[in-house]
């Protein structure tokens, strides 16, 4: 796009090859000015559509779609004007405040890998400043592997008040585009994202209980509601979070999970798909976890559990949401008690 969409924007890459450590608004105008202002200038400036890949699929507002448009109408003010100031937003998020328009550059504090294919990462925040997320909330990473822009949204699994950080989960697949981005990543680097976006409209004691089912990386929306109640000596919302996983090793957060679980009115199922016996499970664990799938017959028994009417909350791969919504609705629970994140 242009300059305020950088880093990436066309004039902003080849500022970026001649002076990258000036690259901004002042060298995007100076990169402007020196143009001739023919009509293969003009076509050189014009934001390109966006392909599939750069958009992350989770409903944003605004789209990357919706930026694009945002861009092509100021460009085509700026070409009927003949004035290339035009093409600069005045306005940059600075490093502590994400901003659902443009991407935000944050640095990495700390990496350390869960699993073979899970990792948390940490991120920097200046001084004690907050992403003053809403619960639940994701946030849009943008990587470029092999030429291509890709952008996939996350959820920080650190409280929203958090301050000085925040700490995504990440979980790499072998054949994906922005894993490829993210196995690259070390202590130091800088990425970029944009929002925040989404979320769940959480108030202290207005459901009765809360359950949870996440499948895998589904866990981190719902680990910033919990914590939120825990947080909370006034909140007495039961919450029963039923996590999904192939095996005991491929748990993530386990210390964080069996803090948690000491809370009076919190309680942790473990579904292990891959397990097929408890016998070398810690005593501690295996009173609450079951093996196969989470199936229909498992969430009957797990809801007639819970101490109050449950409003569910979901989040995992769309077949996983799917396979819940259908056992939830033969176990008599109404989509109007169901979210998915």
């Amino acid at each position: 796009m242009f300059c305020d969409y950088a880093p990436g924007g066309q004039a902003t890459l080849l500022l970026e090859s001649i002076m990258p450590e000036q690259a901004g608004i002042n060298t995007c105008l100076l990169l402007l000015e020196a143009m001739s202002g023919n009509e293969d200038d003009w076509l050189a400036l014009k934001p390109q559509e966006p392909s599939p890949a750069q958009c992350c699929g989770s409903g944003c507002k605004p789209c990357i779609y919706d930026i694009y448009e945002k861009e092509l109408a100021r460009w085509e003010r700026a070409k009927a004007k003949q004035d290339k100031s035009l093409l600069v937003e005045k306005e940059q998020s600075s490093n502590s405040e994400l901003n659902p328009d443009t991407f935000t550059a944050f640095s990495i504090s700390s990496v350390e890998q869960l699993t073979e294919d899970t990792y948390q990462y940490k991120f920097e925040l200046p001084g004690n400043s907050s992403l003053r997320l809403s619960l639940g909330q994701h946030i849009v990473l943008r990587g470029v592997v092999n030429g291509l822009e890709v952008q996939r949204a996350y959820t920080p699994i650190s409280p929203g008040n958090a301050e000085g950080y925040f700490e995504v989960l990440v979980k790499c697949y072998e054949a994906g585009l922005m894993s490829q981005y993210i196995k690259t990543w070390k202590k130091g680097d800088v990425v970029f994202w944009r929002g925040p976006f989404g979320g769940f409209p959480y108030r202290p004691n207005k459901h009765g209980e809360l359950l949870m089912l996440a499948s895998g990386t589904g866990l981190a929306p719902m680990l910033p509601i919990l914590q939120s109640i825990t947080d909370d000596e006034d909140d007495e919302t039961f919450v029963t979070l039923v996590g999904c996983f192939p095996t005991f090793d491929k748990i993530y957060l386990k210390p964080l999970l069996q803090d948690l679980a000491r809370y009076w009115n919190v309680r942790i199922f473990y579904i292990l798909s891959q397990e097929t016996s408890l016998e070398n499970l810690p005593w501690s664990y295996q009173e609450n976890t079951y093996t196969g799938r989470l199936n229909e017959d498992l969430m009957k028994m797990i809801i007639n559990s819970c101490r109050r009417k449950p409003f569910v909350l979901i989040c995992g791969s769309s077949a996983f949401s799917e396979d819940m919504s259908r056992y939830l609705k033969a176990a008599g629970v109404e989509e109007s008690s169901c979210f998915v994140f």
